[in-house]
């Protein structure tokens, strides 16, 4: 495998990172431009404040897939390594897209698609860990910090070193990402799930 394959594998997780499914299927619904709506994300959690749960899951799963695609590609053509930058690539397209002057969404769905191509059993005990996190304290954005911060240490403990290495990359640029909402987790003001 070349180097040059390293960057073709970066930026094809890139361009697939880049597209904003939440931005694209809420226009194709005919709502109003998502960048107006609640906190202006264009993840999947503010597409549940347009109201409907079918388009806001369909962002999820598409902010998922692009992650675990551009891994599965990267990963068939050049290995290990490849994958991995793919992973950083989409995890970056995501959060700073070419086509919206690169100001994009929080990561989580694309951090835990990227999961899903890499290593499949740290994807489920993230979701596992955020569903906990979000039962016990209805918060979405603590849920998916407290699973992120875990995600590094379930991966170095279970032997994949470069993964965990990665990973405290893709989370330290999530906690930035969600600095917003730690502001107001500290407080008490962040919005609960399925409160008015």
């Amino acid at each position: 495998m070349s180097d040059a394959f390293l960057i073709v594998a970066f930026l094809i997780g890139y361009l697939l990172g880049s597209i904003p499914f939440g931005l694209v299927l809420t226009k194709l619904a005919g709502t109003q431009d998502l960048r107006t709506i609640g906190s202006g994300n264009i993840g999947a959690t503010n597409v549940l404040r347009t109201g409907s749960k079918g388009l806001a899951a369909a962002t999820l799963i598409g902010d998922m897939l692009k992650g675990t695609i551009a891994v599965i590609i990267a990963g068939y053509y050049g290995g290990a390594n490849a994958a991995m930058l793919a992973a950083l690539g989409a995890f970056l397209g995501h959060l700073f897209p070419v086509w919206l002057k690169f100001n994009g969404g929080k990561g989580v769905a694309t951090y835990i698609g990227v999961l899903i191509g890499l290593f499949w059993p740290a994807a489920l005990i993230f979701c596992l860990i955020w569903l906990a996190t979000a039962f016990t304290t209805r918060y979405s954005s603590l849920s998916a910090l407290i699973a992120a911060f875990v995600t590094p240490l379930f991966l170095w403990w279970f032997g994949h070193p470069a993964l965990a290495s990665l990973f405290v990359v893709l989370t330290l640029l999530l906690f930035w990402k969600h600095s917003e909402n730690i502001k107001r987790l500290q407080s008490g003001t962040e919005g609960r799930i399925g409160a008015k």
